[in-house]
């Protein structure tokens, strides 16, 4: 498991243009790297939203957003065009970042267990290093929880 101080995994994947897109690209800026479950579901939409309608503040503060889902590129097309999103959204559809970040695995929705991604939340700060792991996302007020958990540090 990843915990605060770990260096980033590094990865390279496909953004929803099927641009290549590196965590190094990165360097110098901090990042929010969020991992969620499914495009245009409502957890999923009311994060990305929250992140979408806090995006001048972080970008005003340096901290670029990466959303990923095991979602392709088309899906994402369609999620950024539906609620205008202005980040980056891999699309990691062979689970290789979801991966090496270790957020695949068992879920229960309503009593009912499942394999799928858990929404979580890595800042890495400018030299590449994990500052804040969120488990326990609040979706509607995500933007706030990650400038504030940044500005703390």
């Amino acid at each position: 498991m990843l915990k605060v101080g770990d260096k980033a995994p590094e990865f390279t994947g496909k953004d929803q243009n099927g641009n290549e897109v590196s965590l190094s690209d990165y360097k110098g800026k901090r990042v929010v790297l969020y991992f969620y479950p499914k495009d245009d579901t409502p957890g999923c939409t009311k994060q990305a939203c929250s992140l979408r309608d806090g995006f001048s503040e972080l970008k005003d503060n340096n901290i670029e957003v990466i959303g990923v889902s095991a979602d392709d590129e088309k899906s994402h097309q369609k999620f950024i065009e539906k609620y205008d999103l202005p980040f980056t959204l891999l699309a990691d559809t062979d689970k290789d970042v979801i991966n090496k970040y270790g957020v695949y695995g068992e879920k229960n929705l309503y009593g009912k267990k499942f394999m799928g991604v858990k929404r979580t939340t890595f800042l890495v700060n400018e030299e590449g290093n994990l500052t804040k792991i969120f488990k326990r996302v609040k979706v509607a007020e995500h933007a706030d929880e990650v400038l504030k958990a940044f500005n703390e540090q």
